[in-house]
């Protein structure tokens, strides 16, 4: 009985001694996964985050001259700033308006018209038009007819999507209902909707933080042998096993999530300046450098993420020592732009300092960060020359400033010679999202030091 159960013992000793690593790495990482909200709770917080935001709203109305903010959800073509400045919840009743008022000394006035009288809409606006079966002909005339407002912000004229947002005959309507006077003081709301948009609340971060998670474990669970069997999964395979898990999660997707593969001898093709995203049918081969750029939504939040893994050869126990010293030179990057980095600065004074650092190094760095926060390309301050060929300082991007406590996408590559493939370039790109606090910026989860390995 006792050989009996030392032959046992030595037998799970070494089955266990024989488990691959990447399965290890499988059981770790499932384990990881973070515990989001359902979304009963998920509109709770968002509206208890809301209240606290229309709170900042008036002194950011008053900053840009703006005495009434007006925004128009249209069924079918709902405004991308409804489920930002009113509860998150879906809008189906044709057209609703929701309307920022400056009263004056009696403050923020908040009314909204709705094709259907909703309760939680009635905890952040004045909407007891219950009897009125038309309440638009009558309310927008005769705010107006009140408060004289000099300036009209709507959704019109900025320069991205959010900030021109207005049909234009939800346009029409409005310059209707309240009349050719009012009409001559519509202007555009266009930097009132960024500042609001790029303004974080303390409270939200938690949540981010998870969502920048889920984003990581799913990114390094793709680039595993949970997903990849090389030789034989595609592509496009590890892309569908994403749509998959965000939807098992509850998320949505803002982008197709693009994976690239770099290869010994093998020239990329480029789009605009960038390697190109690789055809669904690809088959992952060992040897491979495989690159990912993926975002979820979550709680009215997008994440941003750029990651890099590679296919590990029958006689590879580890990558190449060129390609952790190209990885080494990114992450480089990464501290050089965290740290150059403080609110007030100016995108241009943070964007040339990284620049000229990295020059003195000897290191080619190419730097494209963008705001992110309710839109994946966010609105506020991006840092950076952007990387496509050609790509020059835009003024107007240059002279703002950085807000404190903003998110970004620090979205950023390194260009490095690596011996083991001829003295080929690689291009490793990276994309983390982060936070501005007075010592710079800080990353949400931490960043990847090391290559993501497939066995």
């Amino acid at each position: 009985m006792l050989l009996f159960l030392a032959f046992v013992f030595l037998a799970t000793s070494i089955c266990t001694s024989q488990v691959p690593q990447g399965k290890k790495e499988i059981s770790s990482l499932q384990n990881e996964m973070p515990k989001l909200l359902s979304l009963s709770q998920q509109i709770a917080l968002r509206e208890s985050w809301l209240q606290k935001r229309h709170g900042l709203l008036l002194n950011m109305m008053r900053k840009h001259g703006i005495d009434m903010w007006i925004v128009v959800n249209e069924e079918f073509h709902d405004d991308p700033l409804t489920q930002h400045v009113a509860p998150p919840l879906p809008y189906a009743s044709g057209r609703d308006i929701f309307i920022f008022m400056d009263t004056g000394e009696k403050g923020l006035r908040k009314v909204a018209l709705l094709g259907f009288w909703e309760e939680h809409a009635r905890r952040f606006f004045e909407t007891d038009w219950p009897k009125d079966p038309r309440p638009a002909d009558k309310v927008l005339s005769e705010l107006f007819t009140t408060y004289q407002p000099n300036k009209i912000g709507l959704g019109l004229g900025g320069s991205r999507g959010v900030q021109r947002s207005l049909t234009h005959d939800s346009y029409l309507f409005l310059s209707e209902k309240m009349g050719p006077e009012a009409t001559k003081r519509f202007v555009s709301a266009a930097s009132l909707i960024e500042e609001y948009l790029d303004t974080r609340i303390p409270e939200e971060l938690e949540q981010y933080t998870n969502l920048v998670r889920l984003t990581d474990v799913l990114t390094r669970r793709a680039f595993s042998n949970e997903v990849i069997t090389p030789g034989k999964t595609t592509i496009g395979e590890v892309r569908r096993w994403l749509y998959d898990q965000v939807a098992a999660n509850g998320c949505g997707l803002w982008f197709e999530p693009d994976l690239r593969i770099y290869e010994k001898g093998v020239e990329p093709k480029l789009y605009l300046g960038f390697p190109a995203v690789a055809e669904e049918s690809a088959v992952i081969e060992r040897g491979q450098l495989l690159h990912i750029d993926f975002g979820i939504i979550y709680m009215g939040f997008h994440s941003d993420w750029q990651k890099n893994a590679y296919v590990l050869r029958k006689d590879e126990k580890d990558v190449p020592e060129g390609f952790k010293k190209a990885m080494a030179n990114t992450n480089l990057l990464q501290d050089v732009l965290a740290r150059a980095s403080r609110p007030g600065l100016t995108a241009g004074d943070v964007s040339e300092k990284v620049i000229v650092e990295m020059e003195k190094k000897g290191i080619e760095a190419k730097v494209y960060s963008h705001p992110i926060g309710n839109q994946g390309h966010g609105l506020g301050t991006g840092i950076g020359f952007g990387f496509r060929p050609g790509s020059k300082r835009e003024p107007s991007k240059m002279t703002k400033l950085l807000r404190n406590g903003s998110y970004l996408s620090m979205e950023l590559n390194t260009v490095t010679p690596v011996p083991e493939w001829g003295g080929k370039n690689a291009i490793i790109a990276m994309e983390d999202d982060v936070y501005l606090t007075d010592e710079g910026y800080k990353f949400f989860v931490p960043r990847q030091e090391k290559y993501y390995l497939i066995y």
